[in-house]
């Protein structure tokens, strides 16, 4: 049994004997204040003096009650002392801090499983600002570790329900094997169907199958991993580049997407209308238009259509500056 577990049965047991002994008392003609105290003094061993003069039947009710509750109490104060001195109740408190702050959390990012990719993830996450939620079945991996965590088998909803999957702005699930994380695709979509999901995928026969899962994005590390180490082979520049500007906390430059939302005043507008490298100092760099191509170094004559994605590249001022100008 769990420590918990016995504490509420330690806990229960003892409440048993009060009740026990107070009705018993009762029954012999103490008042409900006396009798009640007549049990506490008599099962705590403390007995300062009895209440009221016993009779013979008091006497042995007194005496059964004394053989079981002294022995109750006492086992209820060693689980109780033991439980401290473990730690078990500062864990449990610990554990429903975090999961009243889980719950008080919006927008956040959910990692399922504590890896490479899963600890690649989240570092680069807490660079931005984000709150981040991890899920492992292994509590020695989540130990000590600065991020709210839940600890339990991802592919349980209740788990995902744990991790604010309904209040989440995205998941990202990094599990050992590409079936784990098809079932937490196909688990996260159908509790949540607007969720954006970046699955992990080790074999490319994968890919698809997380797709049809539901994943918005599937990436495969060792793929893109190749591909990068092909580019520094070819232009080592370029690429060293792109990766200073995505994950390089030493440089201020970021790159950044912008949505153009139905409100903006820029919707029917072209691109050199809204003068945005004039405006907030950010480079333009590309867009995506509605139908998901990407254009680069798109033509001032563009207009802008509601959810067109704008590409930038500047400081974090600048780009805070671009995204008032873009959708005040």
């Amino acid at each position: 049994m769990s420590p918990l577990g016995r504490i509420s049965r330690a806990l229960l047991a003892f409440a048993l004997v009060v009740v026990a002994g107070t009705v018993g008392y009762l029954g012999l003609g103490f008042g409900a204040e006396d009798a009640l105290y007549q049990t506490v003094t008599t099962i705590t061993t403390v007995g300062f003096r009895e209440v009221h003069p016993l009779t013979g039947l008091g006497q042995l009710f007194t005496m059964v009650l004394i053989l079981a509750g002294v022995g109750t109490a006492l086992y209820m104060f060693g689980v109780l002392l033991e439980a401290l001195i473990e730690g078990h109740l500062r864990h449990h408190m610990e554990r429903r801090r975090m999961d009243r702050r889980i719950s008080r959390m919006t927008g956040h990012i959910i990692i399922c499983g504590w890896g490479r990719v899963g600890t690649a993830s989240a570092q680069y996450l807490d660079t931005l600002g984000r709150e981040i939620v991890v899920i492992d079945r292994d509590p020695e991996r989540l130990r000590d570790l600065q991020h709210p965590t839940v600890i339990g088998d991802v592919t349980d909803d209740r788990t995902l329900e744990a991790a604010g999957i309904a209040h989440a702005h995205a998941l990202i699930s990094a599990l050992d094997t590409d079936a784990d994380n098809v079932y937490v695709t196909l688990s996260s979509r159908a509790l949540r169907p607007d969720l954006i999901i970046i699955a992990r995928a080790r074999n490319d026969g994968s890919m698809s199958k997380l797709m049809r899962a539901g994943a918005n994005r599937v990436v495969n590390p060792q793929l893109i991993g190749g591909r990068r180490m092909g580019s520094f082979a070819l232009q080592p520049h370029v690429a060293e580049f792109f990766d200073v500007v995505m994950h390089d906390d030493s440089l201020d430059y970021r790159m950044e997407e912008i949505a153009v939302a139905p409100t903006s005043p820029w919707v029917g507008h072209a691109l050199a209308q809204m003068r945005l490298q004039e405006t907030s100092g950010s480079l333009f760099l590309a867009i995506r238009v509605v139908s998901g191509q990407f254009i680069a170094n798109p033509a001032p004559s563009i207009k802008l259509e509601p959810g067109t994605i704008l590409i930038a590249l500047g400081t974090p001022d600048e780009l805070d500056a671009a995204r008032r100008h873009v959708k005040p």
